[in-house]
């Protein structure tokens, strides 16, 4: 087992229609206005950008980021990453109840020095603080949308 890699899987209902939330999702600059865990995002043209993230624990971890698809007519946007976390990224959308229903996928390889170091011990916090960060992005969304 590679204990640097990780898999996640979140899903979320929102109460807005597909279309919004793609919208609000395909505009990653502005991911800190609503998620507290995305720091800074800062576009380097239309495609790319750079990213830093930080939750409960304390180290930042910084990105590089790639659009690999922006399907709004399929509700998928997919990201390559670079940097502390090697790897991709993936929200798709669907219609579902009175809203939509969204599931973000990550697999990524940890490449920030400390976190390899720590790699085994350290897994279940890793995990963990990733969970506590998908929960406030959910929140975070979920009241972004009722106010725009």
């Amino acid at each position: 087992m590679d204990w640097c890699r990780y898999r996640f899987r979140s899903d979320w209902n929102l109460p807005a229609e597909p279309g919004r939330v793609f919208d609000v999702l395909s505009r990653a600059e502005d991911y800190p206005r609503w998620w507290p865990q995305v720091r800074e995002v800062t576009p380097a043209d239309d495609d790319s950008g750079t990213a830093r993230f930080r939750s409960l624990l304390p180290y930042d971890l910084h990105v590089s980021v790639r659009a690999q698809l922006r399907d709004p007519a399929g509700g998928v946007l997919e990201i390559r990453m670079a940097g502390d976390l090697e790897g991709w990224s993936r929200w798709t959308l669907r219609a579902g109840g009175r809203g939509t229903r969204v599931r973000y996928e990550q697999e990524v390889v940890v490449r920030k020095p400390l976190m390899r170091r720590l790699a085994v011990p350290c897994r279940p916090f890793f995990r963990a603080n990733h969970a506590l960060m998908m929960r406030a992005g959910r929140r975070g969304l979920e009241t972004y949308l009722e106010a725009v």
